[in-house]
Parts: structure tokens; sequence; C-alpha cells
């Protein structure tokens, strides 16, 4: 099969397409030939070499995609050759195959194509584990996403007011902000031009938000504590500004505030499947009834890795980059 490979860590031009080893598939796996994957953040990590992936996963970008079943483990009932689905990874999406622990397979939503499916298990996976299964985000609370133009973003705005939360987002621009408000953001923040603090202080009487999705880290920590409501919630999922951070201890304590950190990818494959289990019971339904539409950007072929990357890092994008094979 082809897969793109990092030759050497450094630059979007060191993601070359290659031809490498088809996946050995076990037990519990399924084979998907790819139609669709997406690109993360964490691809980008990966190929500067600061994002290693889980020791036994493929060694190839891509944390999802989209495809048709070629062949099944021993031990696999649900699943047959032939079966349109997409699938959770922790490795591998950027190539013409994939195998994949059988409990990170899910689905095509009925009204998604194919190729759009590719958009959502990473983006689904990361936000209903971490916003509302840790950060127990619940109806009539308020709800911070920071990038809300993003992948992330845009997944979490929708999900979001689906579950009746008022929602607020943070971009650096007023096509992206408008973007957000189309998705259904109440309240729009240009970070460039606006002291997000204050205007989230503004907007809640003094109160702050209760749950805060973040990918900034560190310049932001101090920020998103202050921005927080009574038993408020901070979720950090990327590091984008920074890992190492000061805060006020005492901002902590008369507001019984949660700092949390996550990443899916370490995760095990047990922990996974629980979350996809969750994302089909309650996201697909969501999907499926329109109320969470996929935000797709731009369609690239897998070939095209490195331009995809090289757009990513742009920032210039609104919503997801998809590679097609």
């Amino acid at each position: 099969m082809k897969a793109i490979v990092i030759s050497e860590p450094g630059a979007p031009e060191v993601l070359q397409l290659r031809e490498v080893e088809d996946p050995q598939v076990k037990d519990d796996e399924v084979l998907i030939r790819v139609h669709a994957t997406a690109l993360n953040r964490a691809d980008t990590l990966q190929r500067l070499g600061s994002y290693s992936p889980p020791p036994g996963s493929s060694p190839y970008p891509g944390l999802e995609c989209s495809g048709t079943i070629e062949s099944v483990g021993n031990s696999v009932s649900r699943w047959k050759v032939g079966d349109q689905v997409c699938a959770l990874l922790s490795g591998g999406g950027y190539a013409e195959k994939v195998a994949v622990p059988v409990g990170q397979v899910l689905p095509i939503p009925a009204g998604i194509s194919l190729k759009d499916a590719a958009a959502f298990p990473e983006v689904a996976c990361t936000v209903w584990s971490t916003v509302f299964m840790m950060g127990r985000l619940s109806p009539a609370e308020s709800f911070l996403v920071h990038g809300g133009s993003s992948g992330i973003g845009t997944f979490a705005i929708q999900m979001a007011k689906h579950q009746g939360v008022r929602v607020f987002v943070t971009a650096g621009n007023e096509e992206k902000l408008a973007a957000c408000k189309e998705l259904g953001a109440d309240v729009c923040i240009n970070y460039k031009t606006e002291d997000f603090v204050a205007r989230v202080k503004a907007e809640t009487d003094g109160k702050g938000v209760d749950v805060i999705l973040d990918c900034i880290g560190a310049p932001y920590l101090q920020k998103n504590l202050d921005s927080l409501n009574f038993d408020g919630r901070l979720c950090i999922i990327g590091l984008m500004g920074g890992a190492n951070a000061e805060i006020k201890l005492s901002s902590l304590l008369p507001k019984r505030l949660t700092v949390l950190g996550a990443a899916l990818r370490p995760r095990s494959k047990e922990n996974k499947a629980v979350v996809v289990a969750e994302v089909e019971k309650i996201v697909w339904p969501a999907i499926e009834a329109g109320k969470v539409k996929p935000v797709i950007y731009k369609y690239l072929p897998l070939s095209q890795a490195a331009e995809a990357h090289s757009l990513m890092e742009s920032s210039s994008h609104i919503g997801k980059i998809l590679l097609v094979t």
C-alpha cells in the first residue's frame, strides 16, 4: 500500500508518499481501506518529532479515517467485509489501509457522505470525552471554547448548542467569528482586539462561564481561571502557546475551580472503546438529525499532505482539512 512517511522531523516537505507494507490485522481488529482522513494538530506535532505514536501503533500520521472494511479479525462479529465505516485511530490514517481495534470503529452517520465522515471521529471523541464526560457540561450552563473556528471548535459549538448550552468562542478575525456565529455561537470574541476575560465577565454579569475548552495552554491559564464561574471546570487539551505557567492558587480555592488535562491518543483501546460507544449513542443521533454538521474547509489528495500541513499551520482554515486517497 501507499502511505505518507515522515522521512525525518521537520517542515511539511518531509511528508513523503511511499510504498510500505500492509498492516497486519489482529483478532480484535478490522482492516479499513481508507477513503479519507482528516488533519489534526497532533499530526503536525508528530511531523516535528514532538508527539510520537503510542507503542504498537502505526508510525504514519492520521488520527481518524473513513473507508470500507476489507477484512476482519477472527473475534470480530459486528462488522463484515464491505461495510462502510469511520474510525478513531492511534495513527495510520495517512495511508491506503489501516488496522483498527473493533471498539474504535463507528458506522457512517445517516445523511453523511463516506468522505465527510472522516471529519468526525477524532473531534467527536475529543469533545465528548473532555467537555461532557470529564467536564460535565450540562444544559443551561455556559461554555467557552478557544479557537472556535478550528475542527474541534466548530464541532464543540454545535454539540454544546444541541445540548442547550450558551456558547462563547474566541477566534482571530471577523471571518472566523462570523463562521462561529453561523454555527450557533452566542458570544464571539476577537482575542486579538478584545480582552476575553473582560468580555466574558461583562456577558455573564460578572460570574464567568461554567466550562472552558482550551488548546492554548500556558499563556491562557490564569486568564481562563479568571473567566470561570463558581464550580467552574477548565479542560486543557493542547499547549499551542506553551507548557509552563504560574498561577495564583488563591484563584482556585474560593470558586472551587477544577483544572482538567486530557489527551485522547495515549488512552488504552479499552478506554477509547468506552468513549466511542458513548459517541455513537449520544453524538451520532445529533449528526443524523442535522443538529451537528461537518465543517470542511478543503479536500486534498493524500499525495498533497505537505500542502495540507502548510495550510493547517497557516491557521487560515475554518473547520477540517481532509486528505482523500
